[in-house]
Protein backbone atom coordinates (compact mmCIF):
# COMPACT_ATOMS: atom_id res chain seq x y z
CA UNK A 1 0.00 0.00 0.00
CA UNK A 2 3.16 2.76 1.01
CA UNK A 3 4.43 1.64 -2.07
CA UNK A 4 1.35 2.14 -4.67
CA UNK A 5 0.73 5.36 -2.53
CA UNK A 6 4.24 6.47 -2.91
CA UNK A 7 4.08 5.62 -7.10
CA UNK A 8 0.73 7.62 -7.05
CA UNK A 9 2.06 10.78 -5.45
CA UNK A 10 5.19 10.63 -8.00
CA UNK A 11 2.54 11.00 -10.56
CA UNK A 12 1.62 14.63 -11.96
CA UNK A 13 -1.83 13.66 -12.83
CA UNK A 14 -3.01 12.80 -9.19
CA UNK A 15 -2.02 16.07 -7.95
CA UNK A 16 -3.48 17.92 -11.00
CA UNK A 17 -6.17 15.64 -11.13
CA UNK A 18 -7.00 16.53 -7.23
CA UNK A 19 -6.77 20.18 -7.78
CA UNK A 20 -8.95 20.67 -10.46
CA UNK A 21 -11.74 18.63 -8.79
CA UNK A 22 -11.12 20.66 -5.70
CA UNK A 23 -11.86 23.68 -7.66
CA UNK A 24 -14.69 22.73 -9.21
CA UNK A 25 -16.33 21.61 -6.46
CA UNK A 26 -16.06 25.22 -4.79
CA UNK A 27 -17.01 27.00 -8.40
CA UNK A 28 -19.82 25.42 -8.24
CA UNK A 29 -21.04 26.14 -4.44
CA UNK A 30 -19.95 29.80 -5.78
CA UNK A 31 -22.20 29.67 -8.76
CA UNK A 32 -24.78 28.16 -6.15
CA UNK A 33 -24.41 30.88 -3.66
CA UNK A 34 -24.76 33.22 -6.57
CA UNK A 35 -21.52 34.69 -6.61
CA UNK A 36 -21.33 35.12 -2.62
CA UNK A 37 -17.92 36.81 -2.00
CA UNK A 38 -18.07 34.51 0.98
CA UNK A 39 -17.57 31.55 -1.30
CA UNK A 40 -15.17 32.59 -3.51
CA UNK A 41 -13.28 29.76 -4.93
CA UNK A 42 -9.91 30.35 -3.83
CA UNK A 43 -11.42 30.91 -1.02
CA UNK A 44 -13.17 27.97 -0.07
CA UNK A 45 -10.37 25.92 -2.71
CA UNK A 46 -7.34 26.43 -0.93
CA UNK A 47 -8.19 24.99 3.18
CA UNK A 48 -9.69 21.57 1.55
CA UNK A 49 -6.26 21.49 -0.42
CA UNK A 50 -4.18 22.45 2.26
CA UNK A 51 -6.17 19.65 4.71
CA UNK A 52 -5.24 16.89 1.74
CA UNK A 53 -1.95 18.02 1.30
CA UNK A 54 -1.82 17.85 5.37
CA UNK A 55 -3.26 14.43 5.64
CA UNK A 56 -1.30 12.72 3.10
CA UNK A 57 1.56 13.99 4.47
CA UNK A 58 2.63 15.54 1.11
CA UNK A 59 5.47 18.37 0.89
CA UNK A 60 4.27 20.97 -0.60
CA UNK A 61 7.67 21.14 -2.71
CA UNK A 62 5.86 17.72 -4.53
CA UNK A 63 3.24 19.19 -4.66
CA UNK A 64 4.21 22.65 -6.69
CA UNK A 65 6.08 20.02 -9.14
CA UNK A 66 3.13 18.22 -10.15
CA UNK A 67 0.86 21.01 -10.64
CA UNK A 68 3.78 22.91 -12.36
CA UNK A 69 1.29 23.30 -15.84
CA UNK A 70 -0.90 25.10 -14.10
CA UNK A 71 1.58 27.85 -13.39
CA UNK A 72 2.45 27.75 -17.08
CA UNK A 73 -1.05 28.21 -17.94
CA UNK A 74 -1.41 31.61 -16.75
CA UNK A 75 1.00 33.10 -19.18
CA UNK A 76 -1.45 32.11 -22.09
CA UNK A 77 -4.46 32.75 -19.87
CA UNK A 78 -3.25 36.66 -19.35
CA UNK A 79 -2.23 36.70 -22.75
CA UNK A 80 -5.67 35.99 -23.69
CA UNK A 81 -6.84 39.13 -21.43
CA UNK A 82 -5.93 41.16 -24.55
CA UNK A 83 -8.92 39.85 -26.89
CA UNK A 84 -11.08 41.60 -24.00
CA UNK A 85 -8.62 44.85 -24.05
CA UNK A 86 -8.80 45.06 -27.77
CA UNK A 87 -12.01 45.34 -28.58
CA UNK A 88 -13.03 47.81 -26.07
CA UNK A 89 -9.57 50.23 -26.99
CA UNK A 90 -11.70 53.36 -27.84
CA UNK A 91 -13.28 53.51 -24.28
CA UNK A 92 -9.74 52.58 -22.68
CA UNK A 93 -7.81 55.89 -25.18
CA UNK A 94 -11.15 58.01 -23.71
CA UNK A 95 -10.60 57.04 -19.92
CA UNK A 96 -6.58 57.32 -20.53
CA UNK A 97 -6.34 60.82 -18.23
CA UNK A 98 -8.51 59.54 -15.16
CA UNK A 99 -6.80 56.02 -15.05
CA UNK A 100 -3.53 57.09 -14.64
CA UNK A 101 -4.66 59.79 -11.70
CA UNK A 102 -6.55 56.79 -10.55
CA UNK A 103 -3.38 54.49 -10.84
CA UNK A 104 -1.30 56.70 -9.02
CA UNK A 105 -3.17 56.99 -6.25
CA UNK A 106 -4.76 53.81 -5.48
CA UNK A 107 -1.08 52.64 -6.04
CA UNK A 108 0.22 54.98 -3.46
CA UNK A 109 -2.27 54.45 -1.11
CA UNK A 110 -1.83 50.64 -1.36
CA UNK A 111 1.68 51.01 -0.01
CA UNK A 112 1.04 53.24 2.48
CA UNK A 113 -1.83 51.96 3.70
CA UNK A 114 -0.67 48.36 4.53
CA UNK A 115 2.90 50.00 5.47
CA UNK A 116 1.97 52.50 7.60
CA UNK A 117 -0.12 49.93 9.16
CA UNK A 118 2.38 47.67 10.11
CA UNK A 119 5.28 50.12 10.98
CA UNK A 120 2.71 51.24 13.86
CA UNK A 121 2.55 47.90 15.07
CA UNK A 122 6.25 47.66 15.27
CA UNK A 123 7.11 45.82 12.01
CA UNK A 124 10.63 45.84 11.47
CA UNK A 125 12.28 46.94 7.41
CA UNK A 126 12.30 43.36 6.31
CA UNK A 127 8.60 43.03 7.18
CA UNK A 128 7.75 46.76 5.57
CA UNK A 129 9.40 45.19 2.57
CA UNK A 130 7.48 41.90 2.63
CA UNK A 131 4.28 44.04 2.85
CA UNK A 132 4.90 46.68 0.67
CA UNK A 133 4.07 45.14 -2.83
CA UNK A 134 0.82 43.37 -1.36
CA UNK A 135 -1.72 44.78 -3.91
CA UNK A 136 0.24 43.56 -7.35
CA UNK A 137 0.25 39.83 -8.78
CA UNK A 138 2.26 37.48 -6.83
CA UNK A 139 5.33 37.15 -9.39
CA UNK A 140 5.84 40.87 -9.31
CA UNK A 141 5.40 40.98 -5.48
CA UNK A 142 7.78 38.26 -4.86
CA UNK A 143 10.48 39.70 -6.81
CA UNK A 144 9.84 43.38 -5.30
CA UNK A 145 10.25 42.43 -1.79
CA UNK A 146 14.03 40.33 -2.79
CA UNK A 147 14.71 43.40 -4.12
CA UNK A 148 13.54 45.44 -1.39
CA UNK A 149 15.37 43.01 1.38
CA UNK A 150 11.82 41.39 2.21
CA UNK A 151 11.05 37.73 2.28
CA UNK A 152 9.51 36.50 -1.62
CA UNK A 153 7.90 33.52 0.48
CA UNK A 154 5.84 35.98 2.73
CA UNK A 155 5.23 38.49 0.21
CA UNK A 156 3.48 35.81 -1.48
CA UNK A 157 1.01 34.64 0.98
CA UNK A 158 0.35 38.54 1.98
CA UNK A 159 -0.63 38.81 -1.88
CA UNK A 160 -3.35 36.30 -1.75
CA UNK A 161 -4.92 36.66 1.28
CA UNK A 162 -5.36 40.65 -0.01
CA UNK A 163 -6.74 39.85 -3.36
CA UNK A 164 -9.08 36.88 -2.26
CA UNK A 165 -10.03 39.76 0.76
CA UNK A 166 -10.52 42.21 -1.99
CA UNK A 167 -12.73 40.02 -4.16
CA UNK A 168 -14.75 39.43 -1.69
CA UNK A 169 -15.43 42.73 -0.45
CA UNK A 170 -15.11 44.76 -4.00
CA UNK A 171 -19.03 44.19 -4.91
CA UNK A 172 -20.95 45.01 -1.86
CA UNK A 173 -18.48 47.71 -1.25
CA UNK A 174 -19.17 49.78 -4.75
CA UNK A 175 -22.39 48.62 -4.40
CA UNK A 176 -22.52 50.79 -0.90
CA UNK A 177 -21.31 53.14 -2.39
CA UNK A 178 -23.41 53.41 -5.78
CA UNK A 179 -20.21 53.01 -8.51
CA UNK A 180 -22.06 51.46 -11.36
CA UNK A 181 -19.53 52.56 -14.19
CA UNK A 182 -18.19 48.74 -14.92
CA UNK A 183 -15.09 50.49 -15.99
CA UNK A 184 -14.55 52.30 -12.39
CA UNK A 185 -15.47 49.06 -10.68
CA UNK A 186 -12.98 46.87 -13.11
CA UNK A 187 -10.45 49.31 -12.84
CA UNK A 188 -10.77 49.39 -8.98
CA UNK A 189 -10.64 45.42 -8.61
CA UNK A 190 -7.65 45.02 -10.68
CA UNK A 191 -5.76 47.76 -8.96
CA UNK A 192 -6.40 46.65 -5.66
CA UNK A 193 -6.77 42.79 -5.84
CA UNK A 194 -4.97 41.72 -8.83
CA UNK A 195 -5.54 38.90 -10.52
CA UNK A 196 -7.91 37.50 -7.89
CA UNK A 197 -9.61 40.64 -8.40
CA UNK A 198 -9.87 40.68 -12.19
CA UNK A 199 -11.25 37.05 -12.22
CA UNK A 200 -14.20 38.43 -10.11
CA UNK A 201 -14.79 41.47 -12.17
CA UNK A 202 -14.84 39.38 -15.17
CA UNK A 203 -17.68 36.83 -13.83
CA UNK A 204 -19.63 40.75 -13.55
CA UNK A 205 -19.02 42.13 -16.66
CA UNK A 206 -16.69 41.96 -19.26
CA UNK A 207 -16.06 45.58 -19.75
CA UNK A 208 -15.45 45.48 -16.21
CA UNK A 209 -12.96 42.69 -16.36
CA UNK A 210 -11.24 43.95 -18.95
CA UNK A 211 -10.82 47.30 -16.89
CA UNK A 212 -9.94 45.44 -14.23
CA UNK A 213 -7.14 43.61 -15.90
CA UNK A 214 -5.62 47.30 -17.20
CA UNK A 215 -5.54 48.32 -13.43
CA UNK A 216 -3.19 44.85 -12.54
CA UNK A 217 -1.08 45.35 -15.18
CA UNK A 218 -0.33 49.36 -14.69
CA UNK A 219 -0.36 48.76 -10.92
CA UNK A 220 2.52 46.51 -11.18
CA UNK A 221 4.55 48.89 -13.48
CA UNK A 222 3.83 51.95 -11.32
CA UNK A 223 3.80 49.83 -7.74
CA UNK A 224 7.46 48.86 -8.99
CA UNK A 225 8.77 52.35 -10.23
CA UNK A 226 7.32 53.58 -6.65
CA UNK A 227 8.85 51.01 -4.52
CA UNK A 228 12.21 51.56 -6.57
CA UNK A 229 12.02 55.17 -5.69
CA UNK A 230 11.49 54.81 -1.80
CA UNK A 231 14.31 52.19 -1.82
CA UNK A 232 16.86 54.89 -3.54
CA UNK A 233 15.72 57.66 -1.58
Amino acid sequence: MNTLWSTLQATPLLWLAATLLVFEGADRLSKRSNRHPLCHPVLTATPVLIAVLLATRTPYPVYAQNTAMLSFLLGPATVGLALPLWRNRALVRRAAGPLLLALFAGSLTAIVSVTGIVWAFGGSAQILATVAPRAVTTPVAMALAQQLGGIPALAAVVVLIAGVFGAMIVTPLLNALRIEDYRVRGFAAGLSAHGIGMARAFQVSELGGTFAGIGMALNAAMTALLLTLWAVL
